[in-house]
């Protein structure tokens, strides 16, 4: 099931300078590989509690993120809210090497799908689906729980890393094809022209290059990328929203309709319809979500500095 182009083991992967990240990665398979799952969640929950005592930093960017984004809630419950997100993250860790590591019947095991037909439909018609998709902290799983299902392509960004850009690369084409670099944007026409699914999440602020400013959340001009629409325009394509959500006993992998109408060709018009989706996905489990990131750095002209 591995593509060919997935990263040689290489003698230079055992330089010394190296050690500690063949450490992390050692400890992190024995952890997800020996412990039960509960146990690793909460391990990950106090994890994620004592990283806001460590990352200040984030949790600024991330109580501002939750501030711009939801200020219908009270400060308490953004702060319950904030708390939450970060045990998510701790948890995230653990779920980074679940999908890396786990073999495919334990992954299977703590899956459950819905919205599959809407995959099969489109794989009858030989239709390239774009996923789209948001950067919840459970987006290493949700990868990997669709490919169980339909192994598909990837949209990363490379790791500067060799020893963790091999760790992630080997990880998450456990169940998938091979992965296309985010500025790759043939690899994804590409991918998509031969009826492939692809991985595509464009919720972060990734500049005004190719964006316009439209709502997300209550934030009236959130840069957002025109690239789905880009995307979506290729010929038998679908767009289906795709996401992993965690729940008490596991992880649900949720595959909804094809986008109706979309694209429409005026590009703030199609970009305000992705972040409704995204929008509606995120509000069912926001602590989820990773607000560690600047969403909304990017301003138009006249709009302050929003950190």
């Amino acid at each position: 099931m591995q593509d060919s182009r997935l990263p040689p083991f290489h003698a230079a992967l055992l330089h010394p300078r190296y050690a500690l990240n063949w450490l992390g990665l050692c400890l992190l398979w024995l952890l997800v590989t020996l412990l039960p799952w509960r146990a690793q969640m909460a391990l990950g929950r106090g994890l994620g509690r004592l990283s806001m005592k460590v990352l200040k930093s984030r949790v600024k960017v991330a109580r501002r993120n939750l501030e711009l984004a939801l200020p219908e809630l009270t400060l308490a419950e953004r702060e319950h809210l904030l708390r939450g997100n970060f045990e998510s993250v701790g948890c995230a860790l653990f779920e980074t090497g679940m999908a890396w590591f786990w073999p495919d019947w334990r992954m299977r095991a703590l899956t459950r799908m819905e919205g599959t037909e809407q995959v099969d439909a489109a794989a009858a018609k030989s239709q390239g689906m774009l996923l789209l998709s948001a950067h919840f902290l459970t987006l290493e799983l949700n990868a990997r729980q669709f490919g169980l299902y339909r192994p598909g392509v990837g949209v990363y960004r490379p790791n500067t890393n060799p020893v963790l850009e091999y760790a992630q690369v080997h990880g998450r084409c456990r169940s998938n094809k091979y992965l296309v670099d985010r500025l790759d944007i043939k690899g994804m026409l590409k991918a998509l022209r031969a009826g492939d699914a692809l991985w595509y999440a464009p919720d972060h602020d990734y500049g005004s290059h190719a964006s316009v400013f439209v709502p997300f959340f209550a934030v009236d001009k959130a840069a957002t990328i025109t690239g789905t629409a880009t995307l979506a325009r290729v010929k038998n394509t679908v767009t289906l929203p795709c996401f992993t959500l965690r729940e008490r006993d596991g992880y649900r992998l949720v595959v909804q309709p094809p986008l109706a109408g979309f694209p429409t060709g005026d590009d703030e018009a199609d970009a305000i319809a992705g972040n409704r989706v995204l929008e509606a996905a995120i509000r069912q489990a926001p602590e989820q979500y990773m607000w560690l990131h600047r969403r909304f750095k990017t301003t138009p002209e006249g709009v302050p500095y929003r950190y």
